[in-house]
């Protein structure tokens, strides 16, 4: 059973998590259509929004079996949508403010699901 603390920490990693998918959609609204930019805007959005998806449904897992599942998808959906970021800045398609922001935090939101799938496999 999950403790008050853990309870109250998964709430704020959903919300987020959440921001962190609105702040992407936003993102994608305001890059120029291209070809190049249709499938990076694409990918960007299908993986951002899974690491939200998918850790909702690893907080209503039913065994530690099924949350460490769902945290191994969380973690390679992370790692994907930061490479998506990375790519808009290195190609310069998208290198402002923003951009470099969500980026940051996709890092950041990487680091943390990493270690939460490797505390919850011990």
């Amino acid at each position: 059973m999950a403790t008050s603390e853990q309870i109250e920490y998964r709430m704020e990693m959903k919300e987020r998590l959440r921001t962190f998918v609105l702040n992407l959609l936003e993102l994608t609204t305001q890059i120029p259509y291209s070809q190049e930019t249709k499938i990076i805007k694409d990918q960007l959005i299908r993986s951002g929004s899974s690491i939200y998806a998918n850790y909702r449904a690893a907080c209503r897992a039913r065994s530690k079996n099924e949350f460490y599942s769902k945290l191994c998808i969380v973690v390679e959906e992370a790692d994907e949508t930061e490479m998506w970021l990375d790519l808009l800045i290195l190609s310069e398609l998208s290198n402002n403010k923003q951009t470099k922001a969500l980026h940051n935090e996709s890092l950041e939101l990487l680091k943390i699901m990493a270690k939460a799938r490797k505390n919850s496999n011990q």
